[in-house]
């Protein structure tokens, strides 16, 4: 059974969220809470296996409220799934690098937020490869100058390469086809090099990847 709290300062789209989820035979709602305060307290208590959290809320936004989960170690395993109005929300890129697994908008069809909290559970891309590329899109126009790190030297030179296809948004469908390998070796890849680099998720390694220098904005592999 997949845990989540929903955390957003409006009741009705809890409620909407709430019933969605509860409907579902593998998944359910274990709390709920209004501000992020209270919801940092939530996942403390019943230790979810997801949070859909909203950003601008009171007392203690999402972005604030993210950070201390993922900081937390206690709460590792925790995935957090940023929920916005719009695609383009300027915290959002914030929030995955302070260690969201992903976001969705809140006008997302149905079938996709119940794909996605599974997918995030699972380990598994959080988000369509198009709205991966956006956000690494954002990523690369907001990153600075690639720092020298000795970070990725641990890496196989498969696993590099699998990275950096990541850092470009491939699922692990497309990496597959693009290396000639099976879907589940081309998922291998991406775990182990997950593990190497203590990347939380699939989130973070596209990170890593540019803060790396590994992938350059502009670049197409």
């Amino acid at each position: 059974m997949i845990r989540v709290v929903l955390a957003d300062d409006q009741a009705l789209v809890r409620a909407g969220f709430r019933a969605l989820l509860d409907a579902q035979s593998d998944i359910e709602v274990v709390g709920e809470a209004a501000d992020g305060q209270q919801a940092l307290r939530t996942v403390r208590e019943v230790r979810p296996d997801a949070v859909l959290m909203d950003i601008r809320m009171p007392v203690m936004d999402g972005l604030a409220a993210t950070r201390h989960i993922t900081g937390d170690a206690a709460l590792e395993a925790v995935k957090v799934v940023v929920l916005t109005t719009f695609e383009l929300d300027e915290y959002v890129f914030e929030a995955i690098r302070a260690g969201a697994s992903g976001f969705l908008v809140k006008d997302t069809e149905p079938a996709e937020l119940l794909r996605a909290v599974r997918a995030v559970v699972g380990g598994d891309a959080l988000l369509s490869p198009g709205v991966t590329r956006r956000l690494i899109a954002e990523f690369a126009a907001r990153s600075k100058e690639p720092a020298a790190v000795t970070l990725l030297d641990q890496l196989t030179d498969r696993e590099r390469e699998v990275m950096a296809l990541v850092g470009l948004g491939l699922s692990n469908e497309e990496i597959a086809r693009r290396l000639v390998v099976s879907p589940l070796t081309a998922k291998t890849h991406v775990s182990r090099a997950m593990v190497k680099l203590g990347a939380r998720d699939r989130a973070q390694l596209v990170v890593l990847a540019y803060e790396s220098g590994l992938v350059r904005p502009g670049w197409l592999g």
